[in-house]
Parts: C-alpha cells; sequence; structure tokens
C-alpha cells in the first residue's frame, strides 16, 4: 500500500484544526484501515499528540514521527480504569504547556473496562474547565463500539466512517483490475496475497470474519443464539445478490429460532459490515419492513470465500460470476451512499429492479446486466410507470460500463442529469 492516504485523512486532519468541541471517532468494519487512518494524519499535523494502544502484543516500531508519543497498553495491565485516568490526566497536562492544544488517541478502546462511562466523564469535565485537548477514540469491534457510544456518550462524539475500500482505491493502491476486485473485494490487508488463494482465504476467514463474531458479537450478552447468527452470515455469503424470505431461511438453519431472531441478527450483521438485508421499495414503510430482504454482501470477498470457487472457476461459471458482479454493484451503492442514502430493491412479478437508490422523495432505480447481449428491460419500465424515479440506470451490457459505475459513488447519481 505504501504512502497511499484515504480520503478520510483529510476529514480527520481539518477536524483537528477546530477547537475540540466533540470527541472524533472514527469507526468502521475491522480490517479497512482505521488506524492506519489515526497514524497518517498525526504524522501531518503540527499538533502533539500521545497514541495509546490497548493490545496483547509487544510493542512495535513507532510508524509517526518522533514528536509524537507512541505507546500501546498490554491488556494484562489493565484490571480497571484507573490507568485510564492516569494517561487522560498527562495529556490534559501536556496540553496545558502547548499552545495550540494536543491529540489523546485511544485506540481499540472497547478493550477498556466500562471505557464508555469513564470517557464521558472525563471529557465533561474538560468542557467545563476548557481544556483544549483533542480526543479520537477508535476499536475494531463495530458493535462493540456502537453500544458504547449510544449508551453513554450521545451528543458529544463526532462520527467519521470508514467504509470497505472502494474499486479505484484498490486499483490505485494495490493495482487491481476489475475482476480481481469483483472476486477478492476490498480488504487491504488480502490484496498481497491473493495470489496464494488458500492464504488468502485464511487470512479473510481468521483475521477478518473470526474475530466479528469472537470478539465483538459473543461479547453482547443479548446474542443468545451466536451459532444461529454465524450460520445466518454464512447463507447470505452463499445467496448474495438473491431475496430470500424469513420463511425459506428459518428452512435452511438449524435452531433458528423465529423470523423476528433472524431480522434482528440481520440488522447487527449489517451494523458489522459483513452482509444486510435490503428492504424491498414500497410506497408505505409497513409494506417495506415485512417484506422479504435482499441478501447482499458488504465486501465480495466473503462470498468469494464462503463460494468454494477459486477465481478462475468463478470466472468460468457466468451464473455464478453474475451474482458476484451484482453483488459488487450493492455493495459499492451501500458502502458509498450511507447514511444519506437508502438502498431497496423492487419486485411485482414478474417485473424486477435489482436496486433503488431513495434520497428523501427521490428515487432512482438500477438494473445491472453482467453480459453484453441485448436483452428487456421490462422490470425498470414498469418501475418508472409505478413511481415516476427521477431516473433510471442500466450497469453493464449496453448501460454503464461496470468499471465506470464503481468509479462513482451514490450521491454521483443525483448531482448528474
Amino acid at each position: 500500500m505504501g504512502g497511499y492516504q484515504r480520503q478520510q485523512v483529510n476529514i480527520i486532519l481539518d477536524r483537528l484544526e477546530e477547537r475540540p468541541e466533540r470527541i472524533i471517532v472514527v469507526s468502521g468494519p475491522r480490517q479497512t484501515g482505521k488506524t492506519t487512518l489515526i497514524r497518517q494524519a498525526l504524522g501531518q499535523t503540527s499538533l502533539e499528540s500521545v497514541y495509546l494502544s490497548v493490545d496483547d502484543t509487544e510493542p512495535e516500531e513507532p510508524e509517526i514521527p518522533h514528536e509524537h508519543a507512541d505507546r500501546r497498553i498490554r491488556q494484562s495491565d489493565i484490571r480497571d480504569n484507573k490507568w485510564l485516568i492516569l494517561e487522560w490526566e498527562k495529556a490534559r497536562r501536556s496540553a496545558g504547556r502547548s499552545e495550540r492544544g494536543f491529540v489523546l488517541v485511544l485506540d481499540e478502546i472497547q478493550k477498556i473496562p466500562q471505557w464508555s462511562e469513564t470517557v464521558k466523564g472525563l471529557w465533561d469535565a474538560d468542557r467545563a474547565t476548557g481544556v483544549n485537548m483533542h480526543v479520537v477514540i477508535l476499536g475494531s469491534a463495530p458493535l462493540r463500539m456502537q453500544q458504547g457510544l449510544t449508551e453513554s456518550l450521545a451528543g458529544r462524539f463526532e462520527l467519521i466512517r470508514v467504509r470497505h475500500w472502494s474499486f479505484m482505491e484498490m486499483v490505485d493502491a494495490f493495482n487491481f483490475d476489475l475482476d480481481r476486485y469483483v472476486y477478492f473485494g476490498g480488504y487491504p490487508g488480502g490484496a498481497r496475497l491473493i495470489h496464494d488463494e488458500p492464504r488468502w482465504r485464511d487470512y479473510v476467514r481468521a483475521s477478518l470474519v473470526e474475530p466479528v463474531f469472537d470478539q465483538d458479537i459473543l461479547a453482547l450478552t443479548r446474542i443468545e443464539k451466536p451459532a444461529l447468527m454465524k450460520n445466518l452470515f454464512e447463507l447470505g455469503c452463499a445467496y448474495s445478490g438473491q431475496i430470500l424470505s424469513y420463511n425459506k431461511m428459518l428452512g435452511s438453519l438449524h435452531d433458528a429460532g423465529n423470523t423476528t431472531t433472524l431480522a434482528h441478527y440481520l440488522i447487527l450483521l449489517t451494523n458489522a459490515g459483513l452482509i444486510t438485508g435490503l428492504e424491498k421499495h414500497a410506497a408505505q414503510p409497513v409494506r417495506r419492513r415485512a417484506s422479504s430482504p435482499k441478501l447482499n454482501v458488504l465486501n465480495t470477498a466473503l462470498a468469494s470465500v464462503h463460494s468454494g470457487y477459486s477465481f478462475r472457476e468463478a470466472l468460468a461459471d457466468r451464473t455464478f460470476w453474475g451474482r458476484m458482479i451484482e453483488s459488487a454493484v450493492g455493495a459499492h451503492l451501500y458502502n458509498t451512499g450511507m447514511p444519506d442514502i437508502k438502498l431497496h430493491y423492487w419486485r411485482k412479478s414478474p417485473h424486477e429492479v435489482d436496486f433503488v437508490l431513495v434520497k428523501g422523495r427521490r428515487l432512482i432505480g438500477i438494473e445491472v446486466k453482467s453480459s453484453l447481449i441485448h436483452g428487456s428491460h421490462g422490470g425498470l419500465s414498469a418501475f418508472e410507470k409505478e413511481f415516476s424515479p427521477e431516473k433510471t440506470l442500466l450497469v453493464g451490457g449496453s448501460g454503464i460500463p461496470l468499471a465506470e459505475f464503481l468509479v462513482q459513488p451514490a450521491n454521483h447519481w443525483f448531482e448528474t442529469g
């Protein structure tokens, strides 16, 4: 990856130039480069800083300039939150000696006992006394981070979202081509492993998927059936790009509980950045919520790993490859559109539209074609008649080339004529 820098680095730098009014929270799925973003930002800001990472590993060589302190705290040394209070007080003193202010970064913060309550008290005290210190927090367990933020820090933080890597980011950083992006997805940590596919698949499973379940989801006490959630995830990978009713899911899963449980678990898997279930577009919200979900991985690497296909085998199976292309489009629209744009699908037998972008009262219908064969676009025509969308788009085939479409974020299609 070398010196590649994502756009979120500039956003973080802009926030550090402002007065510290809110905690900066860098949040996103595992292995999307959150720590690298922070290190790059600290390396470019003129503010003094301290970077604290709660980790079980031995200290590594710092990747940021020497004027920025970089320390790892072994988790075995943390028995309560007293150390956090002491470190925060040290940072306060440093901020008091600095003319421009200070930056305190807390990485892997979810490993700290009662972290959100402690941070709330310390932050509120700083606001009362006017301490000129930015606080940046991030962690590798998005569900546990979200829980702490909503329970204790509501109104006190600004969220900087880090999504899965886009097609152009993987092209610029790792020289991916389109087919490799569709199959291997957007995980930067695995990009250099793709020429050894068994090793790459093991990396995705062991370093990306298993930690979400073992270290993130299982830490949430409300998860009564973690095995069921893992089975649901695997089902979502196998059926990505397809509409599957909850009743059909119940028939495919062991110890499936009920449809309410599955719907709840699907939301958690979405929040973890793994898979999502798109709602059917309908004029009435109650009809959308009652619809069968269209499953879609949020990074196509997840579907590839669980498919049993090698890269060459996947390319050779045109039906499977068509579903992979559709999944890549769905993941791209979801990752670049949230939270301002909602992503749905539409179906009214015998017609179907693969994706519907919803921004307020504005609609765009999108159909994905994986071949150059000219076919009927009856789904888009039927959708236009029923909803009068702002526009409809054909991606692939005789429409917008897939590589061109994946360059633009979802909002681009609302901005162009």
